[in-house]
């Protein structure tokens, strides 16, 4: 019995609105590095379905930064903490850990030699420190801001030099090391948001809130020129990068545009559109080899194309907030997950091995987090969402209807659906019945809180499971539901379940961490409880066999359990390290699909 990973789909970077965004190239030319939440995410720039995932920073990490020998990657985090781990080794073994500042890192770059660092950001005492990699020891002063320092970066030619972008609408010149103080650069007149030095360190850039770019002299810090004359965008610009030649460069702008400059002639060669829309600002860029890529304030990554600027080669999309739920489904006799986020998008996923690729619903969707989901036999996803609504979108269209959409009198906790056009939505204080997109029956005035619902397969009961520890079945009889005060007794809190794909079992999770199944045809009594949980699941899902099923909650273990024995269970630990297991779904027997508050999604091969 064992268990590996086969897929990770990787979430997208979060973004904040106003905030740039860094992106951390390879020197190897081969991956791209940005973080979301606690992750370090590492993509594959050629195929980025190809993804690795680094997560041991307790805190919210903010930038990560490949060293120039490509062995090392440094994060820092919004506790002032850097963390330099190996990038050869899939463990991601722990070099160094520094806290160099006291608050928030906002930048880090390397020495060529990949032997000194420096870091800045926010912080009481400093906004900036240089040091050695391997001893921490301090190489310099960099104070000399009066406000946080948003970007940093190092000259990768010797004579070293040291730039850097501050709120304090100033940049400063470094000479070193020892890194010492030189002079004030005092050009913008607003945020200084990015700061970059030319691979060749003939000359560095600095772009900013106020739309201009200045260009100076690598060595000698002396201003060259101003990018575009008196304005290089119509709005602040947040990331600049170079061309591996040095004489170009892209710059990515508010104004939801990124430019390509030839640096010698000062002017702008392609003006790339990448939207209208505000989620369109583009907030950070990467040019690695002969790749150019942005980031949208939607946190969707742009693969720009020189020849064609007004439509990216193409654009990964994903979640950047936590997912709640997810369902497979087959499309055509090929499997596509179905996720849904704390954002409200739904965003429909399918893949095959070799290519990962997504897209999101069109349309108007769901205005709040998608708390649950589920696909019914007319081929339509059923999801019910903290909006107050339940809404069917077809698969076949991968839009949003206006129409299929049904408002609820309260908000909705749980959906399920069996064959005959049923649903069955738990909302808070009430359950109801609805038969091809309409309501037909309401439960209200419960003695008990409801808090999920399962309909058997078919079609005749209703399962609902409260906080009282108790499961009340309901017999559906025409466009009713009838108590006929059949209740089964479990250990605590329901907090999910379901029927087996056959009907034959029910199984159920409670807040007293335990796992019951029972046998429907005996009225109900328990086969068997399955203990190994050490914190409440949440999520549970049947594997299309019927003899197994997948539980995952707050201890961030999966386990699969053997409905015939307790005591054969395969369990999956820190499926999404850091991170509650929010949804399980299976793709087929031996292929378990995972989700979590990381907004990442993993596929595991499961061999009994």
């Amino acid at each position: 019995m064992s268990h590996e990973l086969k897929h990770v789909f990787a979430s997208l970077p979060q973004m904040e609105r106003g905030v740039a965004k860094v992106i951390g190239g390879d020197p190897k030319g081969n991956n791209f590095l940005y973080t979301n939440g606690k992750c370090v995410v590492i993509r594959n720039i050629e195929n980025p379905a190809i993804a690795d995932i680094y997560t041991e920073h307790p805190h919210t990490v903010t930038v990560a930064k490949y060293a120039p020998s490509g062995f090392y990657i440094a994060s820092g985090d919004v506790s002032g903490k850097i963390r330099i781990w190996d990038t050869t080794q899939k463990e991601h073994i722990l070099k160094y850990e520094y806290t160099p500042l006291s608050g928030k890192v906002k930048d880090i770059a390397w020495t060529e030699d990949s032997k000194r660092m420096a870091v800045v950001g926010d912080g009481r005492e400093k906004f900036g420190a240089v040091f050695l990699w391997d001893t921490g020891s301090s190489v310099g002063d960099l104070s000399s801001h009066s406000k946080l320092i948003n970007s940093v970066d190092i000259k990768q030619t010797r004579p070293y030099r040291i730039a850097t972008a501050s709120d304090d609408t100033c940049g400063s010149f470094y000479q070193g090391p020892p890194f010492k103080f030189q002079f004030t650069l005092r050009d913008h007149n607003q945020f200084v948001n990015c700061v970059r030095y030319s691979p060749d360190g003939n000359r560095f850039v600095t772009a900013g809130a106020d739309g201009q770019m200045f260009l100076y002299d690598g060595k000698e810090g002396t201003l060259v020129s101003a990018l575009g004359g008196e304005k290089a965008h119509k709005g602040g610009i947040y990331a600049v990068s170079w061309s591996p030649d040095s004489s170009q460069l892209i710059s990515a702008s508010g104004d939801k545009t990124v430019k390509l400059w030839d640096v010698g002639a000062g002017t702008a060669v392609t003006t790339f559109n990448l939207g209208t829309d505000v989620t369109d600002q583009q907030l950070g860029c990467l040019w690695q080899n002969n790749h150019l890529l942005t980031i949208s304030l939607s946190g969707f990554i742009n693969y720009l194309d020189k020849n064609n600027p007004d439509r990216p080669i193409r654009t990964i999309k994903g979640h950047t907030k936590s997912i709640q739920c997810l369902t497979v489904h087959k499309k055509d006799g090929r499997p596509y997950i179905y996720s849904g986020s704390h954002d409200g998008h739904i965003t429909s996923h399918y893949w095959d091995a070799e290519t990962g690729v997504n897209d999101c619903f069109s349309g108007k969707g769901h205005t709040n987090q998608v708390s649950k989901m589920v696909t019914d036999q007319a081929n339509e996803l059923v999801t019910c969402s903290m909006d107050d609504t339940l809404r069917y979108t077809d698969l076949s269209k991968t839009e949003y209807s206006a129409s299929d959409v049904v408002k609820m009198d309260f908000q909705p906790k749980s959906v399920s659906v069996a064959s005959g056009g049923l649903s069955l939505a738990v909302c808070i204080g009430q359950v109801v019945l609805l038969k091809d997109k309409k309501k037909v029956f309401t439960l209200d005035n419960l003695d008990y809180e409801a808090e999920v619902g399962a309909i058997h397969p078919g079609g005749t009961i209703a399962a609902v499971g409260g906080a009282d520890g108790v499961i009340h079945l309901y017999s559906i009889q025409g466009h009713t539901l009838k108590d006929e005060g059949q209740t089964v007794k479990t250990g605590g809190a329901v907090t999910d379940m379901a029927y087996s794909n056959d009907g034959a079992y029910l199984a159920v999770i409670d807040d007293k961490k335990v796992a019951t199944a029972f046998t429907v045809a005996d009225s109900y009594s328990v086969k068997n409880e399955f203990y190994g949980h050490h914190a409440k699941p949440v999520t549970l899902a049947w594997s299309p066999d019927n003899e197994h099923f997948a539980t995952g909650g707050m201890d961030m273990n999966v386990y699969i359990w053997t409905i015939a024995d307790p005591d054969k269970r395969i369990k999956l630990s820190d499926t999404h390290r850091l991170h509650h297991v929010s949804g399980l779904a299976w793709v087929d027997e031996h292929t378990l699909v995972t989700t979590s508050h990381d907004a990442t999604i993993k596929q595991w091969t499961i061999a009994y």
